[in-house]
C-alpha cells in the first residue's frame, strides 16, 4: 500500500471563511474514497489544491513521485469535425484499437464512435471525456460531481466501470446511492476539518449519528453527576464534620468535564406552497406529436397524469425529456396533437434557462418578498433563502452579482414561496447539497399539488416519483411499474448488453496487423471469468430482490387486475433468476477449468 496524497495541516481561507483549518487525511493506493460535505464546505476547492491549480496558505500536500492524476474536464476539448475515435487517439496518444476497446465500455460503438464528436448530445460527450480520461491510465481519479446531467444508464456504466477499476479515485458527490455503489471509503470535510472513514458513506453517517448520540448520552451523565456533587458541597462545606468531604467531592467536581460537541450543520427548512388538493386530470396528451419545424422528436403521445401525482419523467440523454416538458407548458409548440390542462391550473415553472431572465437589479430577498404568495410571513421567507444557501448578509446580494447556481436556486426558493398547484421542475436538485435535496424531496412528498419532474439524483427520483413516464424512441408513454423497477430493468439491459459483449472483450480486442498486433486469444482467463462471475451474482442479488418485493405486494394487492399484473411481474422475475442461477453454475465450472 503506497501513500499518494499526505495532506498536512492544510489551511486555506477566503476572507472570513475557512474552508481548511490545519486538515489532514492521507489517500492511499488500495481504495476508492467518497468525498462528502456540505455546499461551500471547500470540497472543490481541495481538488483544485491537489491540482495544483490553486495554493494552500499554510501545510502542505505531499504526492507519491509516480502519481498519475485523472480530473474530468468540464471544457469541450474537441477540435472541428473531429470523430470520436479521432479525438481519443490524439488525446491519448493510443491506437485505434486501445481507444475502441476503452470507449466500448461506455457504449460509444458503432456510427457513436466513428461519427462527428460534435453531434452528440452533452450526456455522450461526457462518456467520450471518460474514456479519454481513462486511456491516460491515471492511478488517482479526481471526479467532481460526475453524475450531474448524465442519464441513468450513463451513471450506471460509469459505476460499472468503477467497482472494476483497480486504481484509486476521489469522487465528489451529492449522490449517495453513486457513492454507495462505488467507494469503499468516505472522507468528510466539515468545519475545516477533514476524517477519513474506513467504510461506505452510509455507515459514516450512521457511526456520525451514534458518536454523537453516545456524546450527549454521556454528557447527560455527567451534568447529573456535577449536579449531585455541587449540592453535596453546597450543603456540607460549611460544617465542620463535613467540610472535608465536600472539599473531596470539589476535586471530584473538577475532574468532570463535558465532551464537547461540534454544533450540526443547519438542516434546510424547505415546505412546498400549501393548496387545495384537487381531483381528476391535471393535464391530457391526445395524438400529440413533439419536437421541431424540421425535426421530429415523438410521436403518437396519448397520457393523462392526474392531480396529486409526482410524475417522473426518465429516458437517456438525447430522448426528448426537456422538449416533452417545454411542449407541456407551452414555450414550445406541438407539433400536432393537444396538449389540455385541467381547469384551475396554476403552474410553476423551474428550467434551466428561466434563471437566465431573473431581474438584475432586485435584491434576493426583495426578489422573494415579490414572489411570495399574500401573506407569507418573514420568517418562511428567511428560512427557505437560508436553505438556499442565501444566510445572513447574503439576501441582501443583487441578481446581477449572483452565479448560474446561484440564480438557479433563487428561482426555484420563489417558485416554492408561491401559490402554485401544480409544480414543473426540471433538474431540481442541480447546485443543491445532499441535505437539501433530501428536504426538498420530503417538502415534495407532502405537497397536495402535481409534480411533473426530471432528475438524474436516483434516490431523489425513488423518493418523490408517483408516477413513471418513459420517453424513448420516438415514443413518450406511462412506464407500468414504479421508479425502482425502471431502474432494476435499465440494470438489467446493461447487464445483458455486458454479457453479451463481454466473450468479445475476454478474447481482446483485434488489433491490427500494421500495429504489430497478436491476434485474439481463444479462451478467456480465469481474471476474466471472475468478472463474469460477479456480474451474474449482482444480477441475481438484483432479481431476487425484485421477485421479493413483487411478492411483498402482491399479499396486499386488493384490485384483480393489479394482483394479475404483480402475479405475472414476479412469474417474470422468477424466470430471469433462475436463468441467471444456471449461469452462475456455468461460470463456476469455467473458473475450475481455468484453474486446473
Amino acid at each position: 500500500m503506497a501513500v499518494l496524497l499526505d495532506i498536512k495541516n492544510a489551511t486555506k481561507r477566503y476572507g472570513d471563511q475557512v474552508l481548511l483549518d490545519e486538515a489532514s487525511a492521507t489517500i492511499t493506493d488500495d481504495g476508492k474514497i467518497g468525498f462528502i460535505g456540505r455546499n461551500g464546505a471547500g470540497k472543490s476547492t481541495l481538488l483544485r489544491v491537489i491540482l495544483g491549480e490553486e495554493e494552500l496558505d499554510s501545510g502542505e500536500i505531499v504526492r507519491h513521485p509516480r502519481l498519475r492524476l485523472g480530473y474530468l474536464r468540464q471544457h469541450d476539448p474537441f477540435l472541428p469535425g473531429e470523430t470520436t475515435v479521432d479525438f481519443l487517439k490524439r488525446d491519448s496518444g493510443q491506437p485505434d484499437w486501445k481507444c475502441g476497446e476503452v470507449a466500448g465500455r461506455f457504449e460509444l460503438k458503432g456510427t457513436t464512435l466513428d461519427g462527428p464528436v460534435a453531434a452528440l448530445s452533452g450526456g455522450w460527450q461526457t462518456r467520450v471525456k471518460l474514456a479519454a480520461l481513462l486511456l491516460h491510465e491515471p492511478n488517482l481519479l479526481l471526479l467532481d460531481e460526475p453524475t450531474n446531467f448524465l442519464d441513468l444508464r450513463t451513471q450506471i456504466l460509469l459505476e460499472h466501470f468503477l467497482r472494476e477499476y483497480r486504481e484509486s479515485c476521489l469522487i465528489v458527490s451529492h449522490d449517495r446511492a453513486f457513492l454507495a455503489a462505488t467507494c469503499d471509503r468516505t472522507l468528510d470535510l466539515a468545519r475545516g476539518k477533514l476524517t477519513v472513514f474506513p467504510g461506505k458513506v452510509d455507515a459514516y453517517l450512521e457511526f456520525q449519528a451514534a458518536q454523537r448520540l453516545h456524546a450527549e448520552r454521556t454528557n447527560a451523565s455527567v451534568i447529573a453527576k456535577r449536579r449531585q456533587l455541587e449540592d453535596f458541597i453546597a450543603r456540607n462545606k460549611a460544617r465542620a464534620s463535613t467540610a472535608s468531604r465536600a472539599k473531596s467531592k470539589s476535586k471530584q467536581l473538577e475532574r468532570l468535564e463535558v465532551e464537547e460537541i461540534a454544533t450540526e450543520d443547519p438542516s434546510a427548512a424547505i415546505r412546498c406552497p400549501s393548496v387545495s388538493p384537487r381531483n381528476g386530470s391535471a393535464v391530457r396528451c391526445v395524438d400529440l406529436e413533439i419536437g421541431y419545424p424540421d425535426r421530429p422528436v415523438a410521436a403518437g403521445i396519448d397520457l393523462e397524469i392526474v392531480h396529486g401525482s409526482r410524475a417522473a419523467i426518465v429516458g437517456d440523454n438525447g430522448q426528448g425529456k426537456t422538449t416533452f416538458l417545454r411542449t407541456l407548458v407551452r414555450s414550445l409548440s406541438p407539433r400536432s396533437g393537444t396538449v389540455k390542462w385541467g381547469h384551475g391550473c396554476d403552474l410553476g415553472i423551474y428550467a434551466q434557462h428561466v434563471y437566465t431572465s431573473l431581474p438584475e437589479q432586485e435584491t434576493v430577498l426583495g426578489h422573494l418578498e415579490r414572489l411570495a404568495a399574500i401573506g407569507t410571513k418573514s420568517q418562511r421567507i428567511l428560512d427557505l433563502a437560508a436553505a438556499m444557501l442565501f444566510r445572513g448578509k447574503a439576501v441582501e446580494k443583487a441578481v446581477r452579482v449572483l452565479s448560474g447556481g446561484e440564480r438557479a436556486r433563487l428561482c426555484l426558493a420563489g417558485l416554492l414561496l408561491g401559490s402554485h398547484n401544480v409544480l414543473v421542475l426540471d433538474e431540481p436538485g442541480n447546485h443543491l447539497d445532499v441535505e437539501t435535496v433530501d428536504a426538498l424531496a420530503r417538502a415534495l412528498c407532502d405537497y397536495e399539488g402535481t409534480v411533473i419532474f426530471t432528475s438524474h439524483d436516483r434516490s431523489f427520483m425513488e423518493a418523490v416519483a408517483t408516477t413513471v413516464i418513459e420517453v424513448k424512441e420516438g415514443r413518450v408513454t406511462n412506464y407500468l411499474g414504479d421508479y425502482a423497477a425502471y431502474l432494476a430493468g435499465i440494470e438489467r439491459e446493461i447487464d445483458d448488453a455486458e454479457a453479451a459483449d463481454r466473450p468479445h472483450k475476454s478474447a481482446g480486442a483485434t488489433r491490427p496487423a500494421s500495429r504489430g498486433g497478436t491476434g485474439r486469444r481463444s479462451e478467456p482467463d480465469e481474471r476474466d471469468v471472475r468478472k463474469e462471475i460477479a456480474s451474474v451474482e449482482k444480477a441475481i442479488a438484483r432479481l431476487d430482490a425484485e421477485k421479493r418485493r413483487h411478492d411483498a405486494a402482491l399479499l396486499s394487492a386488493t384490485e384483480a387486475t393489479e394482483a394479475v399484473r404483480l402475479h405475472e411481474l414476479a412469474v417474470e422475475a422468477a424466470r430471469k433468476l433462475a436463468e441467471q442461477e444456471e449461469r452462475w453454475l456455468s461460470l463456476q465450472e469455467k473458473l475450475a477449468a481455468a484453474t486446473d
